[in-house]
């Protein structure tokens, strides 16, 4: 499993050195405090990404929905993503190579903030969980990846992948509408930020961000 905070260059820019280094380190610690509890090991980090090893599908399946929705949730936290496969591995001095880790990191790389996603081979492997359902992404070509891969999103019964949080569009943070900072209307489409200083950015800029 790869876990990282999805936007993280445009998140930096906004928001400056300090402020990112704090957010991944706060990341950091809870993903890891959750391991325990899911039978998970954290493997290495990559920059912004945790490299996690969870021997049970099912359990990384609900340890990815813990990370994307609960463990960074709220007005100003990252947009998480989770991009997971399961597979052996090859160990070496704590670090894990093989094809199943190289397509693990190419699921997570296609994933949007907030999402958990999966190949359907793992998604096999956990087929009824407990108030989680299984949302088709279609088969897509993944960089250095023969044939496309057919992926799966893990998604909780009752409720969007996203809740009711959007994403502010310069900086990638996740943002309560309700208690946006700024709200900026587009050719019909409402953009919600988490600083001024990010609206105003979209503001000045809004071809670089609008979607």
């Amino acid at each position: 499993m790869f876990a990282d905070i999805a936007g993280f260059t445009a998140l930096t820019e906004a928001h400056g050195d300090e402020e990112a280094a704090d957010l991944v380190a706060d990341f950091c610690d809870a993903v890891r405090a959750e391991l325990p509890a899911h039978g998970g090991a954290h493997l290495k980090t990559i920059g912004d990404a945790l490299m996690l090893r969870v021997t049970d599908p099912g359990q990384a399946v609900h340890l990815g929905l813990r990370i994307t929705h609960e463990l960074m949730a709220g007005h100003g936290a990252p947009a998480v993503r989770v991009g997971l496969h399961h597979g052996t591995a090859v160990e070496r001095d704590g670090d894990y190579f093989g094809a199943a880790v190289n397509l693990a990191a190419r699921v997570s790389a296609v994933a949007s903030g907030g999402e958990v996603l999966l190949s359907a081979h793992t998604a096999a492997l956990a087929p009824d969980l407990d108030g989680v359902i299984y949302e088709p992404r279609g088969r897509q070509a993944l960089r250095n990846m023969r044939e496309p891969i057919e992926l799966f999103a893990a998604v909780r019964q009752g409720r969007p992948a996203h809740g009711r949080l959007v994403i502010d569009p310069v900086c990638r943070m996740a943002v309560d509408p309700d208690h946006a900072a700024g709200r900026l209307l587009l050719d019909g489409t409402a953009y919600h930020f988490c600083t001024i200083a990010c609206a105003g950015e979209f503001a000045l800029h809004p071809e670089r961000f609008a979607t």
